[in-house]
């Protein structure tokens, strides 16, 4: 079958709100699909910690859709538009089920070829994408954007002096939960010196960015997940996936250390990796984003044998 030129007509597509069952209740979702094209393969795409599909999934939608292949951006459980009850809580354990769900989406929904699929992640997200690659060998192939690898990694780039600043939010949360209160949050981002899970100088100005015109980012999540965070290691399964798994990686990243994500990522059977000097937050915008979902395209079409 042939390959997709980069240099073809693209096509045009179409966007459609959908929504699909996750646990106790329900994750929404966009499912785009390519016009004229028979059954396309589908591309899963899932974002990074507390973000929502609005913060820039739509961009590298909308460039894989114009190339020949659906996809499908979700958002979490708790977050956004979805559905879920107390709101912003985060969890390891049922993020990577929404991922699971959102593959049983793909493999019924009768507007894609279920078995042509492939998983593309960016951050935390970029880590589920390994462990969801690792665990679901029928895939064709994976995209890990930025990944999240190591949470210890994570954990030493923001310092003992701000992770001691966040335990008593920790203690509490978890009073909290043990006492039917709601959540204790913590933020996600914020600026040097201030207590979040996330507070290197380009965090909270790069999420700000990913939100269009009009947004609000809901800035903290339930402290509880904290010690999860820590101890998540995702990048440990990069041995065991046996597809096609790209990794981009940024070499200045402030948030996902790049030394431990390349050492781990060249474990990967069948790993290539890309390497940008852009920061953690510029692969969503301007000529990082031009870059970087050109390598995507061109993978993701080769792997999953878009046809002209």
């Amino acid at each position: 079958m042939n390959h997709i030129s980069m240099s073809a007509p693209p096509y045009q597509f179409t966007r459609r709100d959908v929504s699909f069952v996750s646990g106790e209740t329900y994750c929404s979702a966009w499912l785009y699909l390519p016009v004229g094209v028979t059954r396309p393969p589908v591309v899963v795409l899932g974002h990074g910690l507390g973000a929502v599909r609005e913060m820039r999934l739509d961009a590298f939608s909308e460039r894989f859709a114009a190339a020949g292949m659906a996809t499908l951006a979700f958002t979490y459980r708790y977050f956004g538009d979805t559905g879920g009850k107390p709101r912003q809580l985060m969890s390891v354990k049922r993020q990577l089920a929404d991922w699971d769900a959102a593959l049983n989406f793909v493999r019924d929904c009768g507007d894609v070829d279920g078995s042509r699929v492939a998983v593309w992640g960016s951050s935390f997200g970029g880590g589920h994408a390994i462990q969801v690659a690792s665990r679901h060998p029928e895939l064709l192939a994976a995209v890990s954007q930025c990944p999240f690898t190591d949470g210890l990694a994570s954990a030493a780039a923001l310092g003992v002096r701000g992770s001691m600043k966040i335990t008593p939010t920790v203690v509490r949360d978890f009073a909290a939960r043990m006492f039917g209160r709601p959540p204790v949050m913590v933020p996600i981002a914020a600026a040097p010196g201030k207590p979040a899970l996330m507070n290197a100088h380009d965090a909270l100005p790069g999420y700000l960015a990913l939100m269009p015109k009009g947004g609000e980012f809901v800035n903290h999540v339930a402290a509880r997940v904290i010690p999860e965070i820590a101890t998540y290691r995702p990048g440990r399964s990069a041995r065991r996936v046996e597809i096609p798994i790209l990794f981009c990686v940024s070499t200045t990243d402030t948030v996902t250390p790049p030394d431990q994500t390349i050492a781990l990522a060249r474990r990967a059977p069948r790993g290539e990796i890309k390497l940008y000097s852009a920061g953690h937050f510029d692969f969503y915008l301007g000529d990082d984003f031009e870059q970087i979902v050109s390598d995507q395209t061109r993978f993701l079409t080769r792997h999953l044998r878009v046809a002209e």
